[in-house]
């Protein structure tokens, strides 16, 4: 959750800092005084786009910085692992954003710089915002068929993953087919080319690591007089010389003459030291055999130089060609070899490649009956659930309806699908598309929600759907702008009440101006604006309790602050509300109390 946000330089507002209640947040005050400099903020943590004129005048730059609590395993802190970021001991990540006066921006995110597309990716694990503007993209066809997937749950998700995994192989078969047909006479040439290569690789038969090795083996039979010279040289030292008339006994004969001494020793510290001049002499004894078969084995034949130098030349011939050394020729041969399964375009080939394609489209159109049959049963449960939310905030009339439709092919293309008789579009979601319609009033025609709804009342919409996704969204933050737009009274209650369920399962922030939603609040944040320094206006943003809060409402209802019947309607207002959330923590209770008592053993 955003448990903290301090906004400097936004504006209108010079320094403000936000705690925001688990539940249900709400900040008010009088328009212009910089309500939508929260929303505004938050956007910037969301890695939305900077923009110079948000920066206060006179102030160099603008900085938004908010602190989330999340845990070790979520989404978010990988995010932030990725980016190289990290958790503080608490649990908390810090994102940062700044705006400069000439438009540049800059990202923070644990401390660490990062791109603003890092903080985007954040968002979605811990931060959704719903304005006028944000619910552009609920009018996208893609936006809604996830709304439904997610509404649906694991009985879509679940035929999704099947559908693209054959999708993934299917899509690859056709790609691969529609190469060989359009492209045979270049393929065929490219095939001659590899066929040559390989040719020429086996005529060789190079073996890995033989070029290291000829190196080697070129180097020895060069230089064989050196190195005899060198090796016997060493072995004499060693092991001495018995065809010497001197009979130089060499270092393995000196070691053995110390061994009898101290075998013989009196001292028992001395006769302690024979065993380890026993292994010396054990160790200079070995070497010395190694020398002398070293000796055995070098030679000076210049015919085997001729053919280690010949084979070389050869060996030297395919490395110009086909990779920098002989592992790597060898290696390009088998991707040669698999190449050349690729691109056989004899009719034997296609004729294989194309029933191939066609079991994997009977298997994914199959695939595709099964999700397009889960969508459609949620889709009517979801259009009956945001249908009874609608009716309770202004809308009674209304009715969504939730639209899912095969998507048309369009002219040559490439995954077009046959599925029960119509010929469809397979994408990576499915061959569906959905449509969120709204059916204003009675006797009205269902309309896409872009054109049947107002913005308030697509507004109120995303409040319902967000209502009937608690429990499937994984986003614990949601922040709503002008959710209440055009409505009063009683449908103002309602949202307020809708909003405070809301919060039993998330962090809710709202942005509002109706005392009726901001009454359910369970931390209320007011926007103060006045006179700062040059005449600007500066505003601050301070938490109200108690008496404090009975003023805000009462101010909010027509500006009823400083009378006595506005402050009794502020207080019945609270008085309610407080009374609805208790009722609704019992009903929890009793549910959860309930649930527990059919399992005393949890």
């Amino acid at each position: 959750m955003l448990a903290e946000m301090r906004i400097q330089g936004l504006g209108v507002i010079d320094d403000a800092t936000l705690e925001l209640h688990p539940g249900l947040t709400v900040i008010t005050g009088e328009t212009g005084a910089g309500k939508t400099m929260v929303v505004t903020g938050l956007h910037l943590l969301s890695g939305g786009r900077a923009d110079a004129s948000r920066v206060r005048a006179g102030a160099e730059r603008a900085v938004v910085e908010g602190r989330f609590i999340t845990s070790a395993d979520s989404g978010a802190a990988a995010v932030a692992a990725d980016a190289g970021a990290e958790l503080d001991e608490d649990g908390s990540l810090i994102a940062l954003r700044t705006v400069t006066a000439d438009g540049r921006s800059r990202a923070h995110l644990g401390g660490r710089s990062v791109p603003k597309a890092v903080l985007a990716e954040l968002s979605e694990h811990v931060l959704a915002v719903h304005g006028q503007n944000d619910q552009l993209r609920l009018l996208r066809t893609a936006e809604q068929r996830a709304v439904l997937d997610r509404f649906a749950g694991e009985p879509v998700l679940s035929v999704l993953e099947s559908y693209q995994q054959v999708r993934e192989e299917w899509a690859r078969t056709v790609r691969e087919l529609t190469e060989r047909q359009e492209r045979s006479r270049e393929l065929a040439r490219e095939a001659d080319l590899l066929r040559h290569g390989l040719e020429e690789i086996e005529s060789v038969a190079p073996e890995s690591g033989e070029d290291v090795e000829l190196v080697e083996r070129a180097r020895r039979l060069a230089d064989a007089d050196q190195l005899r010279e060198l090796a016997g040289a060493v072995h004499q030292a060693l092991v001495g010389d018995a065809e010497e008339a001197t009979g130089s006994p060499g270092a393995l004969g000196l070691i053995g003459e110390a061994q009898r001494r101290l075998s013989t020793a009196e001292d028992a510290a001395l006769r302690e030291l024979e065993p380890r001049v026993a292994e010396a002499a054990a160790l200079v004894g070995d070497v010395g055999a190694e020398l002398a078969a070293y000796l055995e084995r070098l030679d000076a034949d210049p015919d085997e130089l001729a053919r280690v130098l010949a084979r070389q030349a050869e060996l030297k011939q395919l490395t110009r060609k086909y990779a920098a050394d002989i592992d790597g020729v060898l290696a390009w041969a088998e991707e040669a070899r698999e190449r050349l399964v690729r691109l056989d375009t004899s009719e034997e080939a296609l004729t294989a490649l194309a029933q191939q394609r066609d079991e994997l489209a009977g298997k994914l159109a199959e695939h595709a009956r099964e999700l397009t049959a889960a969508r459609r049963e949620a889709a009517k449960r979801l259009s009956s659930a945001v249908t009874e939310e609608l009716a309770g905030l202004a809308m009674p009339q209304a009715r969504l309806e939730v639209v899912v439709q095969g998507r048309r092919t369009e002219r040559n293309d490439p995954f077009a699908l046959p599925v029960g008789g119509e010929v469809l579009h397979a994408g990576p979601d499915g061959t569906d598309e959905v449509e969120l319609q709204l059916i204003a009033h009675s006797g009205a025609p269902a309309l896409p929600i872009h054109k049947g709804a107002s913005g308030g009342e697509l507004s109120r919409v995303m409040l319902a759907l967000e209502v009937v996704l608690a429990d499937a969204d994984t986003v614990p933050t949601l922040v709503f702008d002008e959710v209440d737009a055009g409505v009063g009274g009683r449908a103002a209650v309602e949202i307020g009440r809708r909003l405070a369920r809301l919060a039993r399962t998330h962090q809710v922030v709202v942005v509002t101006h109706l005392p009726q939603v901001a009454a359910y609040a369970d931390r209320h944040l007011v926007v103060d604006k006045g006179a700062g320094a040059g005449g600007l206006t500066r505003s601050d943003v301070r938490r109200v309790a108690d008496e404090e809060r009975v003023v805000e409402l009462a101010r909010m209802l027509a500006g009823l602050e400083s009378t006595q019947t506005g402050r009794a309607h502020a207080e019945e207002l609270l008085a309610t509300a407080t009374e609805y959330k208790q009722e609704q923590l019992e009903k929890r209770k009793g549910k959860s109390g309930k649930k527990e008592s059919k399992d005393p053993n949890g």
